[in-house]
């Protein structure tokens, strides 16, 4: 891992954890004997339960630091994201709770209870855009005619060191982990495992794991160029970005030991696996850093390695697709 320039320090992560404090508490990191058996080749597998957050997701971190970081006055205003989901609970939940207004853009079509568990957070939303990318263009132009504060899901550094609190936190109940297997969307999370394992331990390695059907970051990683995808249709929405954002990309590629993908498939069968091995339930997103594991394990063979499993929010017509073996 090369010691390059990340978009927060290790104040930034320490302050944010100081932020969460009052808020969030530790989530449990576990080993799973069925799972252990499963993934095989000798490794010893940590899950990191983000899935257990107020919200059903780690985004809750992110929301926080960023509203947490805000002055009176930008309060005052308050906060807009964009958002399939996750982020836009994080960033509802915290305004709630510290009396700050939330505006979420979402795509038009977007998961009704998703939009519901938004709402009933106290969230506006606003529905347009056919995917997550339009939708965020449309939270710039109202961020900017109403004087909200953006609270991007990548690209503000009180959100990725919120991200940063997982691993931080994850690598004191298990200090001893050699390896990070950690799902791709925008970078937020990944970032924030780089920057918390080179506080903690530079040695331990940090993959990526995109969805193949959502590549745009992968495949510029590999390209050694930003490249932008025309679609991202993925089920697993946490993963659905069509580009590369500028506070993560360059940290990603300097600070991923390698960067796979997975297919629809692949993520499906993670879902099942946890269901399976008594781990609870994962959204796809959330499942993604397994289905990534799998790909990786002959490499990783022997190590202690751990995966976060970032939320649990799917979709129950969702999930009943995801159940089917034959799920493509």
């Amino acid at each position: 891992m090369r010691m390059t320039t990340l978009p927060i320090s290790f104040a930034d992560l320490d302050a944010a954890r100081a932020r969460l404090s009052p808020f969030v508490t530790p989530t449990p990191a576990r080993n799973y004997g069925v799972l252990d058996a499963e993934v095989g080749c000798d490794i010893e597998l940590w899950v990191k339960h983000e899935n257990h957050q107020p919200t059903g997701s780690f985004k809750i971190r992110n929301g926080l630091s960023a509203a947490t970081a805000l002055d009176s006055e930008a309060r005052s205003r308050g906060m807009i994201a964009a958002s399939r989901g996750n982020h836009g609970q994080g960033v509802a939940y915290a305004g709630q709770l510290l009396g700050i207004g939330a505006t979420i853009c979402v795509p038009e079509g977007n998961s009704p209870a998703k939009n519901q568990a938004m709402r009933s957070l106290g969230a506006t939303l606003v529905e347009e855009g056919k995917d997550y990318d339009e939708s965020l263009a449309v939270a710039h132009a109202l961020a900017e005619a109403r004087g909200l504060t953006m609270v991007h899901s990548t690209n503000d550094r009180m959100v990725i060191a919120g991200a940063s609190t997982i691993t931080a936190e994850f690598l004191e109940q298990v200090p001893t982990l050699e390896a990070l297997v950690v799902a791709v969307g925008g970078g937020s999370q990944a970032v924030g495992a780089i920057t918390a394992a080179r506080q903690k331990n530079p040695e331990i390695e940090v993959y990526g794991v995109q969805a193949a059907a959502a590549s745009a970051i992968h495949d510029s990683y590999h390209a050694g160029e930003k490249l932008r995808k025309d679609s991202a249709n993925t089920f697993a929405d946490g993963l659905a970005t069509r580009t590369c954002y500028e506070m993560t990309f360059p940290a990603l590629c300097d600070g991923l030991r390698d960067f796979v993908t997975v297919t629809e498939a692949q993520i499906a069968a993670a879902v099942r696996l946890y269901i399976n091995s008594g781990c609870g339930l994962a959204e796809g997103a959330g499942a993604a850093g397994l289905a990534g594991l799998l790909t990786l394990a002959p490499r990783l063979a022997g190590k202690r390695v751990g995966v976060i499993m970032s939320g649990g929010n799917i979709d129950a017509d969702i999930l009943r697709s995801v159940l089917n073996p034959d799920f493509e």
